[in-house]
């Protein structure tokens, strides 16, 4: 059977974000936008994903201009973009009249393909979206986050592409974020798919273990329409399939793409160019990683979660992490590792670990996710974690979203003259503090990028006095930063000057040993629990809130203060019934275990 096959390519943002942490610059797109228009791809992915975060993060771009941009560079090829249903780009669900307004303004300023999932895989979080671009008159792909455990079956996965299709979907997209797929599975998978519904089925599979386009392969064998790649020099790893590779592979076949391989390779060998300038956010995951296969932990949350053990000295501990990743992921029913319920499985999983007793401090994420407030889990959630977790509160079973009032006024209010546009408005929306910050300095015209370090020569990173540059990476107020020290002297003020380098931005730094630890409770550093009513925490973070001031009367079991570890809040109780007596924290404060934060007097 002869089927042209056609591609995506995700040169523009899916590869640099798994390769280069989301850094490309608008600048270095615009320059080959004409030679990608010539090329006939299907679409090109250009938004969505991290891409927004890191636009008004790191790169003091809009975003939103951007798009406007590649919408005009690339008038004869499909935009794309990648949305997190009900969650959109952020982090939560957000209200239905946001979610309407969100797509309104993407369409309006270029996307044309719409690839929306959830993270729980429940097509209830997908409707308001969906229904939103076929308002708009734009593509709508339902997509199913592919993942394997004892109730992803594929009849499983075959039922919920019949729902994404019952609810007006115009192709369906198997997104395989964690690069899970077997060349095998995949075509039992997608014979399945065009069996038993009649959209498109297209695949997205990242190549972290070295299996992405034997997998393609085994898809377009078995019905597939249509492959995700990556220009060959921001592919594999953690990445795509090369584009040009997989043209080739297909080339002279019933399924030829009919892309030029030339063409192609001039764009190859321009973003070779443009890869070397952002050398300082490489990934660790370039090449082959087959331990996703084993403990299905993706290239990326491995990394993560090597952080954050090691900010809490336990990077010896990691493989416990590992055996009990699988545990809470079945105590919660099986949920996709894809964010943001990688970061809750994960984080919980340490927490499970370094406290040395299973649930013992349960994350305010965890319980939300138990009270259904992400969603249906696609298995059983265990009915003890749940008690334990949310008590006599009641489990919702409706839509999420259904439970949110419409926030679009509220959001307007709120960021008020900083927004000159619709647009401005939904960048708050999506993330509120970084995105008031980038608009308070877009409005004093103090907008300025990170710094990138040369690429090339002796200079392209500073050294220390050996040549090589000492690596931290550290966590502050839930963001984690890479720190190079580059070099060291003592000056004539007695103290010793470092150079060091903050996710790429040289700075001088002059540090100086702490004696004593300036908070609420001021004086001395803290002093060690000894006594039940010393209320502590088994986890270093930082404090999100107090609960009480002194005088309170508090039960035993009470929530008193609210912390955060690892970018997850959890609630610290009173272990026994009293008065307030001594509060030593407050917002904000960085807290340690074993210390004395709050005293309570039976």
């Amino acid at each position: 059977m002869s089927k042209k096959i056609t591609v995506t390519d995700t040169v523009l943002r899916d590869a640099h974000q798994s390769l280069l942490a989301t850094r490309m610059r608008t600048e270095d797109m615009l320059p080959i936008c004409a030679k990608l228009d010539q090329v006939g791809y299907w679409s090109l992915e250009v938004w969505g994903g991290a891409t927004f975060d890191a636009c008004i993060r790191f790169l003091k771009e809009d975003p939103w201009e951007r798009l406007r941009q590649l919408r005009e560079a690339l008038p004869n090829t499909r935009l794309q973009m990648l949305l997190r249903g009900q969650n959109l780009l952020g982090y939560r669900h957000y209200s239905d009249d946001v979610v309407r307004a969100f797509v309104a303004k993407a369409a309006s300023n270029g996307i044309d393909v719409f690839r929306i999932f959830d993270a729980m895989n429940d097509v209830r979080n997908l409707k308001t979206s969906i229904e939103a671009v076929k308002t708009a008159g734009k593509h709508a792909q339902g997509t199913i986050a592919y993942t394997t455990s004892p109730v992803h079956t594929v009849e499983a996965f075959v039922q919920q592409a019949q729902a994404m299709e019952a609810m007006g979907c115009d192709s369906l997209a198997i997104k395989d974020m964690a690069g899970l797929l077997t060349p095998y599975a995949t075509g039992e998978l997608v014979k399945a798919l065009k069996a038993e519904q009649s959209l498109p089925v297209y695949i997205h599979s990242h190549d972290t273990a070295g299996l992405a386009a034997m997998c393609q392969i085994k898809a377009i064998e078995n019905g597939a329409d249509h492959i995700d790649t990556a220009i060959s020099s921001l592919a594999w790893g953690t990445s795509h399939p090369g584009t040009e590779s997989m043209v080739a592979a297909l080339k002279g076949t019933p399924y030829d793409t009919g892309l030029d391989l030339e063409l192609l390779q001039e764009i190859g060998m321009y973003f070779h160019e443009v890869r070397k300038k952002y050398h300082q956010f490489e990934s660790e995951f370039t090449g082959v990683d087959t331990r996703v296969q084993v403990n299905q932990v993706p290239g990326g949350m491995m990394s993560n979660l090597a952080n954050q053990l090691k900010e809490q000295n336990a990077l010896n501990r990691i493989q416990e992490v590992f055996a009990e990743i699988p545990r809470v992921r079945a105590d919660l029913g099986y949920p996709p590792l894809v964010t943001p319920t990688s970061q809750i499985v994960g984080t919980q999983a340490v927490f499970n670990v370094l406290a040395g007793e299973r649930y013992k401090t349960i994350t305010n994420e965890v319980k939300l996710y138990l009270q259904g407030r992400y969603g249906q889990a696609p298995g059983t959630i265990d009915q003890d974690l749940q008690r334990r977790g949310i008590g006599s509160e009641q489990v919702i079973d409706v839509r999420p979203a259904d439970l949110i009032k419409p926030e679009m006024d509220k959001l307007r209010n709120e960021v008020g003259n900083l927004a000159q546009s619709e647009e401005d408005v939904l960048t708050y929306a999506m993330f509120p503090d970084i995105g008031r910050k980038f608009l308070e300095e877009r409005a004093a015209g103090t907008l300025k990028p990170e710094e990138l370090l040369p690429a090339t020569g002796a200079t392209a990173k500073p050294m220390s006095e050996d040549g090589v540059p000492t690596e931290f990476i550290i966590d502050v107020h839930g963001e984690t930063y890479r720190v190079d020290i580059t070099g060291v002297s003592v000056k004539g003020d007695g103290k010793r000057h470092f150079y060091l380098s903050l996710d790429g931005m040289p700075e001088e730094a002059v540090f100086e040993p702490l004696n004593s630890f300036t908070g609420t409770g001021g004086g001395n550093q803290r002093k060690q629990a000894s006594q039940p009513g010393h209320v502590t925490t088994s986890m270093p973070g930082n404090v999100v809130d107090v609960l009480v001031q002194v005088g309170d009367t508090v039960k035993a079991g009470q929530a008193v203060m609210v912390s955060e570890a690892m970018k997850m809040e959890s609630e610290i109780q009173a272990a026994i019934a009293g008065t307030i007596k001594a509060v030593h924290v407050a917002k904000g404060d960085r807290v340690n275990p074993g210390e004395i934060l709050i005293e309570i007097e039976a």
